[in-house]
């Protein structure tokens, strides 16, 4: 079995640049989608104060991930955009979990406190796995009980957790998830 990879991208793009940088993102996105093995894309804007984009990209393995990232398109993309990026930083980093909605930019940035982790999460799970299964049995009543009819539950809460609602909620609470020293 394949094991999905992600590439998380981190650009800081000064305040005056982002106009010319969401025109970039809106050519780089589908370009990126177009390419074999491409799941989706969360693009995490700068919360207030800040530099950072975050960008992550899921790829269906490795390979198709680096597929992408070494490919010819993206470096001309990058090096297109390249004289917005603050510190000419196109920060790379591969994933195959789900731990960088929760991963700081920064090396020297702590992660949030583990209780923090846990309410955002929570937040997420609870009401996913309580409103999903109710929605697949209006739709689907046949499917109660069965084993198909968990798969469908399971792979809904993981794609809405994973896909929209952890990457929303990470970002709209930034401010809260920061460790306090950064306030």
């Amino acid at each position: 079995m394949e094991n999905a990879a992600t590439l998380v991208i981190r650009h800081r793009i000064a305040i005056d640049d982002r106009p010319r940088y969401e025109a970039w993102l809106n050519r780089i996105v589908p370009i990126a989608a177009a390419f074999e093995g491409h799941q989706g894309v969360n693009v995490i804007r700068p919360a207030d104060g800040e530099e950072t984009y975050t960008i992550s990209l899921h790829f269906r393995n490795l390979d198709t991930l680096y597929g992408w990232s070494r490919s010819a398109q993206r470096q001309a993309l990058v090096e297109e955009i390249r004289p917005l990026l603050v510190g000419d930083d196109d920060r790379l980093e591969v994933q195959q979990s789900s731990q960088f909605w929760f991963t700081p930019e920064g090396t020297s940035t702590a992660p949030p406190p583990a209780w923090k982790q846990f309410i955002v999460t929570l937040a997420v799970i609870f009401p996913s796995t309580n409103l999903v299964p109710w929605i697949w049995h209006q739709l689907l009543p046949s499917l109660d009980g069965t084993l198909l009819g968990h798969f469908l539950t399971d792979a809904t809460v993981v794609a809405l957790v994973v896909y929209l609602w952890m990457p929303l909620i990470t970002r709209a609470l930034a401010g809260w998830l920061a460790p306090a020293d950064r306030h």
